[in-house]
């Protein structure tokens, strides 16, 4: 099983006793050198959103994440409207705006850079439609590939 938090890639084991099986149609892939988020359900691509990706200075992290919870933001926050928290981490930020160095898909909101350059903290950025249609499909276990 994959862990959040440090450091990436990071496994762990539970016991089976106690816990329920499940599965979902839903699956998420960032592509770094073309800043693109692919989105597939049961397989098949749907969805194909540009987006801004991690500076050379502060790059988004590669592997294989998950969502871990989806966030509605205020219209006065830093990526509104929506953010979708990911268990992987900043390989350069330890912590960041008082938080754990996280990365996320958010939105624009707030924020400077423009779709399909690589100018965030390392967070993905979508457009406000894009990363709405996401917060409304996409939920906590789906999984996540960041690759160059």
């Amino acid at each position: 099983m994959r862990l959040p938090g440090r450091p990436n890639g990071g496994e762990g084991w539970i016991r089976a006793a106690g816990t329920t099986p499940s599965w979902t149609p839903w699956r998420l892939s960032v592509n770094l050198s073309a800043r693109v988020v692919t989105v597939y359900y049961r397989g098949r691509v749907t969805h194909l959103f540009p987006a801004v990706v991690g500076a050379p200075s502060t790059p988004t992290p590669t592997g294989r994440f998950f969502i871990e919870e989806g966030l509605s933001l205020s219209a006065q926050a830093s990526g509104a409207p929506f953010a979708l928290a990911t268990s992987a981490r900043s390989d350069v930020f330890q912590e960041f705006d008082g938080g754990p160095g996280q990365i996320a898909l958010h939105g624009m909101g707030n924020l400077a850079g423009a779709l399909g350059t690589a100018s965030s903290h390392g967070c993905i950025r979508l457009d406000a439609y894009d990363i709405t249609w996401l917060a409304m499909h996409i939920g906590a276990g789906v999984p996540l590939r960041i690759f160059a």
